[in-house]
């Protein structure tokens, strides 16, 4: 099995989501889900998916005569790795920036600032 890619794409991670979501779920399981939101064929489904389970995030097993997936990772996990990335790419490792660009941008609430403070006073 090849080591997990940190960054999911879009499709991925909304094929990730439902799966955590769900806890488990077959393709039919995520491809009806998905199809409430936007078309989307059925073995678009089944590839993300087959590509999820060799990159690491998802695993499966015979149930009945369809394959059940689950989460390899927790979202969590998988979320950390991929805001870590981010950083990583775009501020150069530095978080600094974009917390100032997130409240510069005013894409924070008032409730979300008190508690990013809160965080801060904690981890002081």
């Amino acid at each position: 099995m090849r080591c997990p890619s940190l960054t999911l794409t879009s499709a991925e991670l909304e094929i990730m989501n439902i799966v955590w979501e769900l806890g488990r779920a077959t393709v039919r399981d995520v491809y009806e889900r998905l199809r409430t939101r936007r078309k989307v064929a059925y073995t678009s489904v089944m590839t993300f998916m087959k590509i999820l389970e060799q990159k690491g995030y998802l695993k499966k097993r015979l149930a009945d005569r369809a394959y059940l997936y689950q989460p390899a990772r927790p979202r969590r996990q998988v979320v950390a790795a991929m805001v870590r990335d981010f950083v990583e790419r775009v501020f150069q490792g530095a978080a600094k920036p974009l917390l100032v660009h997130l409240v510069e941008d005013r894409s924070l609430s008032p409730e979300d600032l008190e508690e990013i403070r809160g965080l801060l006073r904690k981890s002081k």
